[in-house]
C-alpha cells in the first residue's frame, strides 16, 4: 500500500483545497444538502481534481429514494459512460446484505445467533476438508466450538480476514472467539458454509429471494450473469491502471455481489426501513456489539493489540455485517467495499432514516467520499482515518 499512500499525498497536496484532508474535513461540516444539482456539480469538481474515472451516488431519505446519479466513465478507453444501471462490483457491501438475510432466517427460527455452530453441523468443523472451504487446519484447536453465528457476523471470530494471508494458508484463531474485533471475511465464508452444509440452504437462492427480489433489484446477483457483459464497469487502480471487470463464478457471502447504483438505492432503502425483518431483528442488525479500539481496520491481525482513541471517541463497534458509531443525532452505521480498483461505502443515519450510498469503479473515489458524505449527512463523526489510514491517517 505504500504506492497508494504516496500518490494520495501527492494528490492531496496538489489539489488542495479541493481535495479532502483530515484537517479540512470538519471545516466542511454543514446541514445535509437538499440541492442535488449543487451536490452533483461539487462531486464532478472533486472527481476532476482527484482524477476519479467513475463513481455513483444514491441518497435515501426515509421511505423514499431522493437522488440517484452516475458520473464519469465505466470504461475510459472506450468512452463508455457510467450509468445508473451499469453493473458495478459491490465487494464487501455484500456482507451487510448477507447478514440482513441471515436475520430473516433467525426471525423464522431456522437458526439462532447464539447457538454454537457445532449444533448445526453433522460432524466437527475440522473434519470438513474438501473444496474451497477446507477447515482441516483447525484440527486440534477446540476453540472452534465456541463460535456462534453472531461471532461470525460481527467479526469477533478470531479468524484472519482471508486464509491466504496466513502462513501456508492454514487457518488458526488469533484470539478467543467473541473477545475482540478483527474484520474477517473467513467468518462470513464460514457462516455461508454453515447455512449450506448445516441447514441445506442455497445461499445464492436465499439472497435472490430474500434480498434482491424483495427489494426489486433486477441487475444484482451473487454470481456472474452473462447479460451483465453488455453494461458493466471496468476498474481503475490508484495509479490509474485499468482493471477489467471479472466474472465471479463462485457465490461468496463475503463479497461476490454484482449490482448497480439503482439497485443499491432500493436495497438500502428497504434495509433502512426494516422490510422483511421483525423490529427486534432490525434493531439487532445495527446494535453495537464489539467495541473497536485498534488504530486501523486493516491489516486485521497485525493491528490487534494496538490502541487509538479514534474508535472509542465515537463508540465505534461491530454490528452484524455493519459497523456502528455515535454521531451528533445518535447511532449511525456503515458498510464499505474495497479492492485495488473498487471503492464503495454506504453510511446511514439511523435516527433520521437517511442514507448515502457511494460506488466507485476507481479506487481513488475514496479520496472524495468524506466530503460527499459530509454534504449529504453533515459531519457525522465517522472515523475515516480508521477505515482509510493510508489516505486520512495522521
Amino acid at each position: 500500500m505504500k504506492k497508494l499512500s504516496l500518490f494520495a499525498a501527492t494528490l492531496l497536496g496538489a489539489c488542495a483545497p479541493t481535495a479532502i484532508t483530515p484537517s479540512s474535513l470538519h471545516a466542511q461540516a454543514s446541514t445535509p444538502v437538499d440541492d442535488y444539482a449543487a451536490l452533483d456539480r461539487r462531486i464532478e469538481e472533486l472527481m476532476t481534481a482527484n482524477d476519479v474515472k467513475g463513481m455513483a451516488i444514491a441518497i435515501i431519505d426515509g421511505d423514499e429514494i431522493r437522488h440517484v446519479r452516475a458520473f464519469g466513465h465505466a470504461n475510459v478507453e472506450k468512452q463508455v459512460p457510467l450509468e445508473t444501471d451499469t453493473i458495478m462490483y459491490a465487494a464487501s457491501i455484500t456482507k451487510a446484505a448477507f447478514a440482513y438475510m441471515v436475520l430473516q432466517l433467525v426471525d423464522e427460527g431456522k437458526i439462532d445467533l447464539d447457538t454454537p455452530i457445532s449444533e448445526y453441523l453433522a460432524k466437527p468443523l475440522p473434519e470438513y476438508g474438501e473444496g474451497d472451504r477446507n477447515w482441516s487446519s483447525l484440527q486440534g484447536d477446540e476453540e472452534w466450538r465456541l463460535l456462534t453465528p453472531r461471532m461470525l457476523l460481527n467479526h469477533s471470530s478470531g479468524l484472519a480476514n482471508l486464509r491466504w494471508l496466513e502462513p501456508d494458508q492454514d487457518m488458526s484463531f488469533h484470539f478467543t472467539p467473541g473477545t475482540a474485533y478483527a474484520y474477517s471475511g473467513e467468518g462470513f465464508y464460514l457462516m455461508q458454509f454453515l447455512l449450506e452444509e448445516g441447514l441445506g440452504l442455497n445461499v445464492k437462492g436465499e439472497m435472490q429471494r430474500r434480498i434482491f427480489d424483495r427489494f426489486g433489484m433486477p441487475n444484482t446477483s451473487m454470481q456472474w450473469r452473462d447479460d451483465f457483459a453488455s453494461h458493466l464497469a471496468d476498474g481503475y487502480k490508484f495509479d490509474g491502471t485499468f482493471e477489467p471487470h471479472d466474472a465471479r463464478s463462485n457465490v461468496s457471502a463475503s463479497g461476490s455481489m454484482d449490482t448497480t447504483i439503482s439497485d443499491q438505492a432500493r436495497m438500502w432503502r428497504g434495509m433502512l426501513m426494516g422490510e422483511g425483518l421483525s423490529p427486534a431483528m432490525q434493531a439487532e442488525w445495527t446494535r453495537p456489539e464489539v467495541p473497536i479500539s485498534t488504530k486501523s481496520k486493516f491489516p486485521t491481525i497485525q493491528v490487534l493489540g494496538t490502541y487509538d482513541p479514534i474508535g472509542p471517541r465515537v463508540h465505534l463497534a461491530g454490528g452484524l455485517g455493519v459497523d456502528t458509531w455515535e454521531g451528533p443525532s445518535g447511532r449511525f452505521f456503515a458498510k464499505g467495499g474495497h479492492n485495488e480498483w473498487t471503492g464503495n461505502i454506504a453510511q446511514c443515519d439511523e435516527a433520521n432514516k437517511r442514507c448515502v450510498v457511494l460506488l466507485g469503479n476507481d479506487v481513488r473515489a475514496e479520496l472524495i467520499y468524506p466530503a460527499i458524505v459530509t454534504m449529504v449527512l453533515g459531519d457525522n463523526r465517522y472515523p475515516w482515518a480508521w477505515t482509510y489510514p493510508e489516505l486520512f491517517g495522521r
